[in-house]
This record gives C-alpha cells, sequence and structure tokens, in this order.
C-alpha cells in the first residue's frame, strides 16, 4: 500500500507514520508514504497556496492551481496512473472499518488534507474521488483525519500486524466489540482473570471471547448489534442476559 498525502505541513505526517506499528512497516516495506508539499507548487516566490474568497466571508481559501499541480506530480510519480483520492472533510461520508477494508485494497491512495476556509471547489470537483470525514467536528486541517484513516488501512494491510489474526478479531470487525484483555498478573487489587482464560481449553476461551464481544456490544454499541451476525441461540442467550439486570 503506498500513500501520498497532499499537505501543507508533511513533517506532521512523516513524524507520526514513521513511530510505532506503521513506522515498522514502512521500514519492512509493506507501506511508503509519501507527503507531498503542496507548497512546492505555488507559482509565486512566498510558495502562497491561498487567497481571499470570493464572495466575501471570513478566512481564506485554498487555490485550485497549486492542488492541481500537486496532484499531477504524483499520477506522474506513479506512471501516469489517476489513483483514487480521499479528501477529508466533516462534509463526507463518516469513516468506519467498512470504509478502511474498501481502501485498502487500493495500491495507491492519494489523501488530500485541506486547510484555512477550505479549497476552491473546481479542484475538488476535478480530482476527489472520495469525501470521507472521522466524526462531526471541524479540526484545523485535514491531517489529523488522515493519519486516522491511514493507521486504520496499513493495519489491514498483509504483514503489518505481528500476528494476522489481529486485524480480524479486533472490535468492528464483524460489528462486534473486542472481548476483554488480561494480561500477568493472575490477581491484581483482589480482582482475577476469568478462569476460563487459564483452563487451556480453545473452545471454551473462543465461546467465551465470542460472548462477551456480543454482551459488550449490546452495552456499550446497541447500534452495532442490530447489523452484526447473532445466531437465534445467540440472540435467546443475550436476551436471558438482560433480563436477568
Amino acid at each position: 500500500m503506498n500513500f501520498h498525502v497532499m499537505t501543507l505541513f508533511p513533517e506532521m505526517i512523516e513524524r507520526a507514520m514513521n513511530e510505532s506499528i506503521t513506522g515498522r512497516a514502512i521500514k519492512a516495506g509493506y507501506i511508503s508514504v509519501d507527503a507531498v508539499n503542496i507548497r512546492d507548487f505555488a507559482n509565486n516566490k512566498h510558495n502562497r497556496v491561498d487567497d481571499y474568497p470570493y464572495g466575501g466571508g471570513a478566512g481564506m481559501v485554498m487555490q485550485a492551481e497549486p492542488v492541481y499541480r500537486c496532484y499531477e506530480s504524483i499520477c506522474h510519480s506513479i506512471g501516469n496512473e489517476r489513483p483514487r483520492v480521499v479528501f477529508m472533510t466533516p462534509q463526507g461520508r463518516t469513516f468506519n472499518q467498512k470504509i478502511a477494508e474498501e481502501l485498502s485494497q487500493e495500491e495507491d491512495l492519494v489523501l488530500l488534507c485541506g486547510h484555512y476556509e477550505g479549497i476552491d471547489e473546481r479542484v475538488l470537483e476535478k480530482i476527489v474521488t472520495d469525501n470521507v470525514s472521522i466524526g462531526d467536528y471541524v479540526l484545523t486541517g485535514g491531517e489529523l483525519p488522515a493519519l486516522v484513516v491511514m493507521d486504520t488501512i496499513s493495519r489491514l494491510v498483509p504483514g503489518v500486524l505481528n500476528n494476522g489474526m489481529s486485524a480480524v478479531k479486533e472490535s468492528f470487525s464483524d460489528n462486534l466489540l473486542e472481548y476483554p484483555q488480561y494480561t500477568r498478573p493472575e490477581e491484581w487489587m483482589g480482582e482475577k482473570v476469568p478462569s476460563v482464560l487459564l483452563s487451556g481449553h480453545h473452545k471454551n476461551i473462543a465461546a467465551w471471547y465470542r460472548e462477551q464481544s456480543i454482551l459488550r456490544t449490546a452495552k456499550n454499541r446497541p447500534d452495532l448489534l442490530e447489523k452484526a451476525e447473532l445466531t437465534e441461540k445467540e440472540r435467546d442467550w443475550l436476551r436471558k442476559q438482560q433480563e436477568r439486570k
């Protein structure tokens, strides 16, 4: 997976992505991150990329030309292909695991980070294929959302996680939240690790994981549970658990 980030702050992207799991994945060659500075494509001596909005209003708007030239440079670097371009905007569809899985199938993915009051609509209409939001709030720029999207997608790239099943078993993979996790010591502040996890009985442990995921989702995210694929036996079991409370 090759990420190409169009940004005014490439160092922000590079520093974050070169840490932890994504940093190791970059070194191992499973993913690559090319943070391209939009200012490098300005056609003025001060590398200015913004101007006042037509029609008035507060703030500044990023100009179309440097954004488009930046995009063309990326396309040229990957063999004149026209990759998918994800614009990070609160007006986009809300990012989730399903979208991450969809985008992880791309070989090259461009993420466009806006700033100021936005980007000239004309260039957005010309190059953007996907509008994506990470939530109903406004941030200073698109860099943090882009990092969220790249981190999520990276975990789905084969080889990035040490345990190939980790991404499959995590929260949201099947519209269920992840089950509780425990480690040593066996007892801490009077609380013990559930005995089933110490049994070594893999079938029972797997069943406990499933039950806990269902219970946790029902408690914390009942909206997800409506989309989860539960058997009738599991739904009956859940109803009985809830009736006992």
